[in-house]
């Protein structure tokens, strides 16, 4: 099975770039803002595949080229029985159903101690392709923000208050949900991830025709009452909310299904052609095209410039430097251990169902390794996850990049019993060894400074404990370290390479360490440096620090 996809996806690019000439790029691949009006049923299914194939190919790599694979995320919301459903079968029927993926949730309460987009992350395009994802977390929202503004409108109906108390309560609710969505949403666009956001409408006349002449679950949706004027109602108003606060949203007249469904295939084309567009090579025999790159090309530069003279590496601080050399009896080590493991378990216990996360970083033979199994000594395996990180699979390079960590988390849908996750080595990799090594562009680790710091406060603003650790080494005692794995069998296993490599770099990976303990510690998720020349004292550090964050966020 595996052989024969493999040869499927390898011919995708040849057929591609056999069919398509330099006019069918013009004609087809290059965005036209009045097509939606100027299509006709054959030449827009055409365009549709032609586009979809295109799309696929970006994520051909080839050496000589600078593609930069794009995947479409289609989200589809609005009212119930306002043509969804028939768009995407048409959608589906008119594409290649291969290299289109549909999926569906139904709106429930945003699950706690997560944030709202996390349930989700699992349902994201692969670069190249193109997905369709019926509910959405923008489902869970809406879901949430009407269950709560119909209770405050019985409340405050019996009491006759105005109009603009009871908006309040949703209303903070739902914009302050709107802004933290619309954030996670702009770094799923700057990591190649596009977004076409499609609002179905009808008006209440219309649904209610629908709603009895079908025998459609008339609360399916959003789990409310659609023959209700009143939650109608108040849903007109939520969604007006929406889409007054969020001004990317095409709005899809279901008063027609037929017409609503060639309106959703002309936007689905748009998606990908400015995608395609985003993704073209530098350098290509089409005039268009190379007008197209050139812009693209100035742009970059532009931006790479700015970037560059914005960032200003920090001091490097006497802590990365001079590392202490302190020691401790084993004896007494072993005693503060014991005492230590066991206030630990007896505070991650008592948690009350937050997610706890520990992420460790560290230069290679800090002792990490060695740090985490202390800290999981006193727990029941089935109490906490560990996470090794090493480079990423292939799989896991056509998507956002924070996306492999997003699957790790803590998660309440998972069969896990689990709510602690451990990562030796995190998401912080992109401004540590893919800047170092040029895995990743200065544009892109630059930005995800930033986005790493968004991504733990929305994790903070939950109730997760995010807890990090750098754990700092001097390359004396790196050297050391490498030699006794060297001279020890079942420890030779840890010892690559690469390690020995790394060490020409140190003073570049110092230089980054620093600048990402500047630009991350926050208020969110502090960092806490531990000094590991020891490693004895560096384990009961580690294990102070977790005690005291715990203790204080639970108030144990």
């Amino acid at each position: 099975m595996s052989q024969k996809n493999n040869k499927t996806e390898a011919a995708i690019p040849q057929a591609v770039s056999a069919q398509f000439s330099e006019d069918v790029i013009e004609q087809r691949l290059i965005p036209n803002p009045l097509s939606q009006f100027s299509m006709d049923k054959d030449t827009l299914r055409l365009a549709l595949v032609t586009a979809q194939y295109a799309l696929r190919a970006t994520r051909q790599r080839a050496p000589v080229t600078t593609n930069k694979p794009t995947g479409i995320l289609v989200l589809v919301n609005g009212m119930e029985q306002a043509g969804k459903g028939t768009a995407v079968k048409q959608l589906r029927e008119w594409v290649d159903p291969r290299l289109l993926k549909v999926e569906a949730t139904v709106g429930g309460c945003p699950l706690a101690y997560q944030p709202i987009w996390q349930a989700h992350t699992k349902m994201m395009p692969r670069h190249g392709d193109v997905m369709v994802y019926f509910g959405n977390w923008y489902a869970d929202l809406l879901y949430n923000t009407m269950r709560m503004a119909i209770a405050e409108s019985k409340d405050t109906d019996e009491r006759s208050e105005d109009n603009e108390y009871k908006k309040a309560g949703w209303q903070a609710y739902f914009q302050q949900q709107l802004v933290k969505l619309q954030t996670f949403e702009k770094d799923l666009v700057t990591n190649q991830t596009k977004l076409l956001k499609c609002w179905f409408h009808v008006d209440v006349e219309m649904l209610q025709a629908r709603l009895n002449d079908t025998e459609a679950d008339p609360q399916f949706l959003y789990q409310i009452d659609w023959h209700n004027e009143k939650v109608i109602e108040t849903f007109n108003e939520v969604a007006v909310t929406l889409l007054r606060q969020q001004d990317d949203w095409i709005i899809i007249d279901g008063k027609d299904k037929s017409q609503a469904a060639n309106h959703f295939c002309h936007e689905v084309l748009q998606a990908m052609q400015n995608a395609l567009t985003s993704s073209q090579p530098s350098t290509t025999k089409s005039q268009v095209k190379q007008s197209l790159s050139n812009k693209s090309t100035l742009h970059k530069s532009k931006s790479d410039k700015t970037l560059e003279s914005a960032f200003e590496p920090v001091k490097i601080p006497a802590y990365l430097k001079d590392i202490e050399n302190s020691k401790i009896e084993k004896a007494d080590y072993q005693k503060a251990l014991t005492a230590k493991q066991a206030r630990l378990a007896e505070l991650l216990r008592a948690r009350n169902g937050h997610h706890v996360i520990f992420a460790f970083e560290g230069m290679d033979a800090a002792g990490k390794g060695g740090a985490i199994k202390r800290l999981v000594a006193p727990l029941d395996p089935r109490e906490y996850q560990i996470y090794n990180i090493g480079a990423p699979m292939l799989y896991e390079t056509e998507h956002p990049y924070l996306w492999r960590f997003w699957t790790k988390l803590p998660n309440q849908q998972t069969d896990r019993i689990s709510r602690i996750a451990i990562f030796d080595r995190t998401w912080y990799g992109r401004v540590l060894v893919e800047r170092v090594e040029g895995f990743a562009a200065d544009e892109e680790w630059q930005r995800a400074y930033d986005e790493i710091n968004r991504f733990e406060a929305d994790l903070a603003a939950v109730g997760t404990v995010v807890i990090k650790y750098w754990l700092a080494i001097d390359k004396k005692e790196q050297l050391k370290r490498f030699e006794a794995r060297e001279e020890t069998p079942h420890k030779q296993f840890k010892l690559t390479e690469d390690d020995w490599r790394n060490r020409d770099k140190w003073s570049d990976y110092v230089q980054s360490a620093a600048d990402m303990l500047a630009r991350t510690d926050t208020a969110d998720a502090p960092w806490c440096v531990v000094a590991t020349n020891n490693k004895r004292q560096a384990r009961l550090e580690v294990l102070d620090h977790a005690i005291k964050q715990l203790s204080a966020t639970y108030g144990l």
